[in-house]
């Protein structure tokens, strides 16, 4: 598969992952399913937008950039004049770094949020009432929740997806950096000599 074709696969794969990225960190804003009453309810790390920002815009960028490659000018690769398509392959590098940085974010701020645990109400304020991740093996523990309904479940479950979504859109930015490696030293396309073929896309 030429590196371009390649990095069209890992676009494919990154869009939809960015949108449903973004998608859970917008249901983060509604604590259990539900409007907040105050926007003081809702746990501080949702409003770090690691889902929209990290692993959602960010993540669009070098996405749309993949996908592009596979359609550039050839020629580069061939020894002709043009090396738009080597450019094109190093450029992505580039943004394939981008990706890394907001991935790395975004898993970053789902970490913490899993220690730490949600925001809620346990009947005398509303805090933080799970220490260093102990909820997470031991259920007994979200009874100190009252409220939001089902909020220990919610935050588990919409950051345990950031943090999985997160990882995997970094592994695809990685092997991104090394496909576009690749892609500049020996060319995209079938072309050129180290890559064999005959000079077909």
């Amino acid at each position: 598969m030429c590196t371009g074709g390649c990095a069209k696969c890992l676009g494919t794969v990154l869009i939809p992952l960015a949108v449903l990225c973004t998608l859970a960190n917008i249901l983060l804003f509604f604590p259990g399913g539900k409007v907040a009453q105050e926007n003081a309810h809702i746990t501080n790390e949702v409003w770090y937008f690691g889902g929209i920002l990290g692993s959602g815009v960010l993540m669009i960028f070098p996405a749309l950039v993949f996908l592009g490659l596979q359609n550039n000018d050839c020629c580069g690769c061939c020894g002709n004049q043009s090396c738009g398509k080597r450019f094109a392959m190093f450029s992505s590098i580039i943004f394939a770094a981008v990706g890394l940085l907001g991935a790395g974010y975004c898993f970053i701020l789902s970490a913490v949020a899993l220690n730490k645990g949600p925001k809620c109400n346990t009947g005398s304020s509303w805090t933080y009432p799970f220490m260093d991740g102990d909820y997470l093996t031991d259920h007994s523990l979200w009874n100190k929740c009252l409220a939001p309904e089902n909020i220990v479940v919610w935050h588990l479950t919409l950051f345990s997806l950031l943090l999985i979504m997160s990882l995997i859109q970094g592994v695809l930015c990685g092997i991104q950096v090394v496909n576009g490696l690749f892609g500049t030293l020996c060319g995209d396309c079938k072309c050129c000599g180290c890559c064999g073929g005959d000079g077909t896309v």
